[in-house]
């Protein structure tokens, strides 16, 4: 029998890291060597694992059941199958939950867990148990942390990249006209000038009018 227990520490609130562990997909996607098969109407579903013990590879098929407690973070799985040749049977139970961690934002997640072989390859299996153990949970601790902090860190940036276009941003302003400063006539002005002065050169000069001794205006060549 080989027997796995362990604490995993994350740097993500329990929240987020119980979405990651109770979703399967996620968690195949941790574990190297693993693939997730077909569902089955009764909820469990198909899944291989290859596992290299020294110089043997040894490649596992399995019918996996998950039970989950989402308001305790609490799940268990159970799983039974066999090697490629079905000279070598398991069957294989853990349970999982997800506590707090010892700082704010952070979590724990403790696994208890055992695989019971039987068959050709048991005993071999069985010696290179631990190391094989050691490695694999590394492995899947190390890919776990990364998934549970992948969208905190893309929310991050998502923030960060909205904080920097509100700065970039200009301020829209109302325009205001530039004050006009005391210059000369404009050139508008000057020509309306120029126009004027030429229109009363085309009339002529005006005739001067002249008054008698009677105060009478006489006009040039006119009669009194």
């Amino acid at each position: 029998m080989i027997s796995i227990k362990d604490e995993i520490a994350v740097a993500s609130p329990p929240r987020r890291v119980w979405e990651v562990i109770s979703n399967p997909s996620n968690v195949v996607s941790c574990i190297g060597g693993a693939e997730l098969g077909a569902s089955h109407e009764d909820g469990s579903f198909d899944g291989t694992l290859a596992i290299r013990f020294g110089g043997l590879r040894v490649r596992f098929a399995a019918r996996i059941t998950l039970d989950l407690d989402e308001s305790a973070r609490e799940g268990r799985l159970s799983a039974r199958g066999a090697d490629g040749q079905g000279a070598t049977r398991f069957n294989a139970g853990a349970t999982f939950r997800v506590t707090e961690g010892e700082t704010p934002d952070s979590s724990r997640i403790h696994v208890d867990g055992e695989i019971k072989l039987n068959g050709k390859l048991a005993k071999l299996i069985e010696s290179g148990a631990g190391v094989v153990v050691t490695r694999m949970t590394k492995e899947f601790s190390e890919q776990l942390v990364k998934r549970c902090a992948g969208p905190a860190e893309t929310a991050t940036a998502a923030a960060t990249e909205t904080a920097t276009a509100t700065v970039a941003e200009p301020i829209p302003t109302t325009a205001v006209a530039p004050a006009r400063t005391s210059r000369p006539a404009s050139l508008l002005a000057r020509l309306r000038t120029w126009w004027s002065g030429l229109r009363s050169g085309r009339r002529g000069p005006v005739a001067p009018r002249s008054t008698n001794n009677s105060g009478e205006a006489l006009g040039q060549g006119g009669r009194r």
